[in-house]
């Protein structure tokens, strides 16, 4: 089995001091939380940028200043942006980052209702664009996909060659208008993904570590972060990101899964960091 790929989401798009304050919104806050994932095992960096009063943005120079001081700290670190972005951003907006041109960029496979009236829109002609400019750019996709569905639309559109192999998917389970966080739907989506993929899961709220642990056992790779919850256990709120991940290490330590390093990783992802 190989090494486990630990991603870490330090801050998200959505998640606010006034729930933890430990949530980093200026680039130093991203850039030490970033080391502090890193150097508790984290491989990958899944990267959102805010502005300094934690406004979200897609902005390409906030996204090249948080990502200069990451690797000022971390040089060899897999750094991950988002074109999630927030709810309501266009598509312009949302594939600034990809621009930098990263090793990897999320690519999601699917329209969500986040609940409420917030929509994420993700039309396949959104989906089409996203994968085509990845590739002109030489951006790896990370396939988020929040339901079986997604999946489907993934295995379709690789077919049809807009989305090339090796495919990577993270699912990502328990979020409102996706398919739940249960043992049950992990493996029926660890089931419905294409012979030769390799996936993380992200685990949203409560249950962020009882699907690492499920991940750990079977072979797939883990996220974690403040992006999708941010306690420690029921009623402790983590200190840091750091602390998120140290959790897993022991999880997997436990279950007998050696950390990936930057290096591991990219073999594993059939990366190449220039």
């Amino acid at each position: 089995m190989n090494s486990l790929i630990i991603t870490a989401a330090i801050c998200g798009a959505e998640v606010k001091k006034e729930q933890n304050p430990a949530i980093p919104y200026t680039v130093t806050e991203i850039a030490a939380e970033a080391e502090r994932v890193y150097n508790a095992g984290a491989s990958i960096i899944h990267l959102h940028v805010r502005e300094d009063d934690g406004t979200p943005t897609q902005s390409k120079e906030r996204f090249k200043a948080c990502m200069d001081a990451i690797y000022e700290k971390c040089p060899d670190v897999i750094i991950q942006p988002s074109t999630g972005g927030a709810v309501g951003m266009s598509n312009e907006e949302r594939l600034q980052p990809i621009t930098l041109q990263p090793e990897m960029a999320t690519l999601d496979c699917g329209t969500l209702n986040f609940g409420g009236d917030e929509i994420f829109v993700n039309t396949e002609n959104t989906i089409q664009t996203f994968a085509k400019e990845m590739t002109r750019l030489g951006v790896r996709p990370e396939l988020e996909c929040f339901d079986k569905s997604m999946i489907d639309t993934v295995i379709r559109l690789n077919k049809k060659g807009y989305i090339s192999d090796p495919l990577h998917f993270s699912l990502v389970m328990g979020v409102p208008g996706g398919i739940s966080g249960e043992l049950r739907d992990f493996t029926y989506l660890k089931d419905s993904l294409p012979s030769g993929a390799t996936f993380s899961v992200a685990g949203i709220g409560r249950y962020e570590f009882s699907l690492a642990t499920a991940s750990i056992i079977t072979g797939g790779h883990v996220r974690v972060g403040f992006e999708d919850n941010i306690y420690l256990e029921k009623g402790v709120l983590a200190k840091s990101n750091g602390e998120l991940v140290d959790k897993v290490v022991r999880l997997a330590k436990e279950l007998g899964r050696s950390i990936a390093s930057p290096l591991e990783a990219r073999q594993i992802l059939s990366l190449r960091k220039e």
